[in-house]
């Protein structure tokens, strides 16, 4: 069984790589492909900025959640995951949850009531369940 230590090493590693993935969308990635959309699609054209803007943010909300979680390694590292300092990160984390949860409610209210298909509406509220439990664990767990 690996001991705790090479399980943060492991998991630094992973958040590491994660957040440039992260940073290459929020750069890349999502704006060049909701260009692309709007260019072969004009007549979707005017959702390129509303998209490309709400994605980024859930990003961002995202790479919050991984720089708190380093925060919170570091002070697994010190023994000192149980003290004030870490209510500060877990709070961080609470908090990019329930904002990136408020942007995927309106998401799912717009796209819900022009929906000619349950099935996009019926995705989406289940991912804003999922989003809601993980938002209020945070704050169990806290």
């Amino acid at each position: 069984m690996m001991g705790y230590r090479t399980v943060v090493v492991l998991l630094r590693l992973f958040l590491a790589v994660l957040f440039a993935v992260l940073v290459l969308f929020q750069v890349m990635s999502l704006p060049g492909q909701f260009a692309h959309m709007a260019q072969e699609s004009p007549e979707s054209a005017y959702l390129r900025w509303p998209l490309t803007v709400v994605s980024i943010f859930w990003v961002l909300c995202i790479q919050a959640v991984v720089i708190a979680t380093w925060k919170l390694l570091t002070l697994v590292n010190r023994n000192a995951i149980f003290t004030k300092a870490s209510l500060i990160w877990a709070d961080v984390i609470t908090w990019a949850i329930v904002a990136a949860w408020v942007v995927l409610v309106g998401v799912f209210l717009y796209v819900g009531l022009r929906a000619d298909d349950p099935g996009i509406p019926l995705l989406l509220f289940l991912i804003v369940a999922i989003v809601a439990v993980a938002a209020l664990l945070m704050i169990v767990m806290r």
